[in-house]
């Protein structure tokens, strides 16, 4: 059931030496808007909701945007006129590494104008809907924080029915995966057994990866990602590579 996710901890070194900005207050307002459409507009009952509360408010955003945004999601807030969709895109980077990005925009026109001038300034191209989609499953995922005693994770991982758990390097903690539908049993489970859940979340996850070796190939990548992480109307970017050894510990300008 275990295993190490090269992605997670890409992610994670990539955090810590682009010294990027975290999301804009735009893009933690959108989260909760989508959590809330997508289930009921009680965080108490909707583990996504929650998740994006949480997040929002860690980030600083008042309480009458976040209640504002929920109330979005709901349906129940009419006074700007703004009708958001839910849209996913998807395209390629440099390697033929494909990515995938869930955005919600009030414009989709311009959304994908930006998404193809990021694309095309860093070597790739956004492609037609479906083109690289079927390369990724949708799965539910919980991070715990920390270092984590691995026969309690198993133990609780089978009794909530988690798929697998990938372990974090350099103690960051432990991914545990799971079916969408099964997310909030398993999430349930594994704090009643007193694991230290830091996050929920719902991710694409690659069905297979290609290995980076080439650094000007990282260097492209990583910085196409950053772009369109950076768009506010970008929730979430997925990419299927995994950087090889030699790579994994170069500084990133």
């Amino acid at each position: 059931m275990a295993g190490h996710s090269k992605w997670a901890n890409i992610k994670r070194q990539k955090a810590r030496v682009d010294a990027k900005k975290g999301k804009t207050f735009t893009q933690l307002s959108r989260a909760i808007i989508v959590a809330a459409r997508s289930g009921i507009p009680d965080p108490d009952g909707n583990f996504q909701l929650r998740t994006a509360i949480d997040k929002a408010k860690a980030a600083g955003i008042p309480n009458e945007n976040i209640e504002r945004a929920i109330a979005k999601g709901a349906g129940t807030y009419q006074e700007d006129g703004a009708i958001l969709e839910e849209i996913r895109y998807e395209g390629y980077g440099v390697a033929g590494v494909a990515i995938l990005i869930e955005a919600l925009t009030d414009n989709r026109n311009r959304t994908a104008a930006y998404l193809r001038s990021a694309f095309t300034k860093n070597g790739g191209n956004l492609g037609e809907t479906g083109c690289v989609s079927w390369m990724f499953d949708k799965k539910g995922v919980i991070l715990l924080e920390g270092e984590i005693e691995e026969e309690p994770l198993l133990e609780a991982s089978m009794e909530g029915g988690a798929d697998n758990y990938e372990i974090l390097e350099d103690s960051q903690g432990v991914e545990v995966y799971t079916e969408v539908a099964n997310l909030e049993n398993l999430n349930q489970v594994l704090q009643s057994q007193d694991l230290p859940v830091k996050e929920v979340e719902l991710r694409w996850i690659p069905n297979n990866t290609i290995e980076i070796t080439d650094l000007e190939d990282m260097r492209s990548l990583l910085k196409l990602i950053d772009t369109l992480e950076s768009l506010d109307d970008v929730q979430n970017v997925t990419a299927n590579f995994d950087l090889s050894d030699e790579l994994i510990d170069v500084n990133i300008s």
